[in-house]
């Protein structure tokens, strides 16, 4: 099985590693069963025989979900396998990628298509990025992409490993990387808006696009890795 079940209805699948910026960042998507069968997948990555099974197995893929400008490379291509399924884009995606037709752009309030399953709110208060973050409410598990980086600092090598640790991103005390941190400096009161719904949520569990996912004690990782959002200097 290449699909890994983080809970009931919610499965992560490991995709490949990618350069970035000279790093090797290790990538992830999560897959949602929807109580009518309908699958939601966050952050697609590169389709292959034995993932189309797996899914087929589980439902039929309805929502393509991408939650930020970073996250859309293989999104053409299931669009092309799944021609049915509407596609979602974080604001700014749509003007990035004018090539994409997507459905809608995700907003602070849920689709109705999930509203009653799968939480949602825009991460707001930088002029970089958006990123569009989401709760499943049965498994209390809260999904993010790049808002937190948590890398083993095995993957790195030792020209890596300091830069890794003064950017922020190394397990177990991995958040916001420094340089999108940095551009919230007139924006924080917008991004705490998001972090009080996302503390409000209570996660128990943290999927993450790049490095380790967090389970069992997402609330108090979460504070933690937001500690520089609630400072108020």
């Amino acid at each position: 099985m290449q699909l890994k079940e983080v809970d009931k209805h919610i499965w992560i699948y490991e995709g490949s590693t990618v350069n970035f910026h000279g790093f090797p960042f290790s990538t992830r998507m999560t897959v949602i069963q929807l109580r009518n069968g309908h699958l939601w997948i966050h952050s697609p990555e590169k389709l292959n025989k034995a993932l189309k099974e797996e899914l087929a197995e589980l439902g039929a893929v309805e929502y393509l979900i991408s939650p930020n400008k970073l996250h859309h490379l293989f999104i053409s291509e299931w669009q092309s396998e799944y021609p049915d399924a509407k596609c979602y884009a974080a604001p700014g995606l749509t003007q990035k990628r004018p090539d994409i037709k997507f459905t809608k752009q995700l907003s602070n309030s849920s689709e109705k298509e999930w509203e009653d399953e799968i939480e949602q709110i825009i991460f707001q208060g930088s002029p970089i990025m958006e990123e569009a973050v989401f709760f499943h409410v049965s498994s209390k598990t809260l999904i993010l992409t790049d808002l937190i980086e948590n890398f083993s600092s095995s993957v790195f090598n030792w020209w890596q490993k300091p830069i890794a640790w003064l950017t922020g991103i190394l397990s177990p005390n991995g958040k916001t990387p420094i340089d999108w941190r940095l551009s919230f400096l007139f924006g924080k009161a917008k991004a705490r808006v998001a972090l009080d719904q996302m503390t409000a949520w209570k996660p128990t569990n943290i999927i993450i696009s790049h490095g380790e996912c967090i389970s069992g004690n997402g609330s108090e990782f979460l504070n933690e890795s937001f500690r520089w959002l609630k400072q108020k200097a």
